[in-house]
């Protein structure tokens, strides 16, 4: 069976490569290794990737795709985008990025793999707005860039699965750590911080906000357990997180208990755009893909921390 990840040198989509590829599927990922946040670190992960047998074409989503489509996926997990909340990103990146590059991706699924099992799309619960705390069900109203153009996105491929041209579900991430996370997110770089002993940029009240911060091997389980569950989730859209929360400064209050270090703060004034709170509904995840998170906040804080200091101290 073959499978096709985009974004795949990128956080999460890596952990999913290697996923797939352990239980016997031939894993294919694109990534175009853009300069967002540093290459370096999406070339030790292609470098992972290729280890285990992952091919990945190097390639921008919104250019010619016919090379890589020369390949019949049965599956096809779309991860790659313009991410996160940034003042520094303009609104034309995020529609290139995140609506440009869908459709585009989706119009060459359609000339050349039209028949694929399911075509699986990742979104955000940045749709949901300043607090996502809701379910499926519930319209979203997102308050960012990043959330507005993901959303476009996500109808984007629905649109095909609602007028009966391609087999499609989107599932919508809660806040997601653990190692290889991006080096400017939260905790890869608090834990840099602390290691180097430098200022760690606190924006005004996040320490307050609340997160279902989820560890990517949940994650990755509940995207992998898709496969064979086609006729039961096409045309859904899920949320995939866990349902504990924890505010951000639980999480750095925990990360200095790890490393036995107090951190340095850099005070800023409020980001916006930022969610306030997000507790992700799960109970639809539960019901259809057998979802259930098991790494505990602490667990899968020990986890990055470890991955850092092996990757870039070691």
């Amino acid at each position: 069976m073959n499978i096709l990840v985009t974004g795949a040198a990128g956080f999460i989509a890596s952990h999913l490569c290697e996923d797939l590829a352990s239980k016997g599927f031939n894993v294919y990922g694109i990534d175009n290794f853009n300069d967002y946040y540093d290459v370096k670190l999406k070339r030790l992960n292609a470098a992972d990737l290729l280890t285990k047998g992952v091919k990945i074409f190097e390639v921008d989503l919104n250019s010619d795709l016919a090379e890589v489509f020369k390949v019949k996926y049965d599956y096809i997990y779309h991860l790659a985008a313009q991410p996160g909340i940034s003042t520094t990103t303009s609104l034309e990146e995020y529609v290139t990025n995140n609506i440009y590059a869908t459709q585009n991706l989706l119009d060459f699924v359609l000339k050349y793999n039209a028949d694929l099992k399911m075509f699986v799309n990742i979104a955000t619960s940045s749709v949901y707005g300043l607090e996502a705390t809701v379910d499926e069900t519930v319209p979203p109203q997102p308050v960012s860039f990043y959330g507005a153009t993901k959303l476009a996105a996500e109808q984007l491929a629905l649109a095909l699965q609602r007028t009966n041209k391609l087999k499609v579900c989107s599932i919508r991430l809660y806040s997601v750590y653990g190692p290889r996370e991006r080096p400017e997110k939260l905790y890869t770089l608090l834990v840099e911080n602390l290691f180097n002993n430098k200022p760690f940029p606190l924006f005004e009240g996040s320490d307050k906000h609340e997160r279902s911060f989820t560890y990517v091997g949940d994650i990755v389980e509940g995207l992998s357990s898709i496969i064979g569950k086609e006729e039961l989730i096409n045309g859904e859209i899920i949320n995939l997180g866990t349902d504990e929360v924890n505010t951000t400064g639980q999480g750095i209050e925990l990360v200095q208990k790890i490393m036995n270090k107090q951190l340095l703060i850099d005070h800023k004034p409020p980001r916006k755009g930022d969610q306030q709170r997000t507790a992700a509904v799960i109970d639809k995840a539960r019901k259809l893909l057998d979802y259930s998170p098991k790494t505990s906040f602490e667990e899968g804080l020990k986890e990055q921390v470890k991955w850092f200091k092996e990757k870039f101290i070691d």
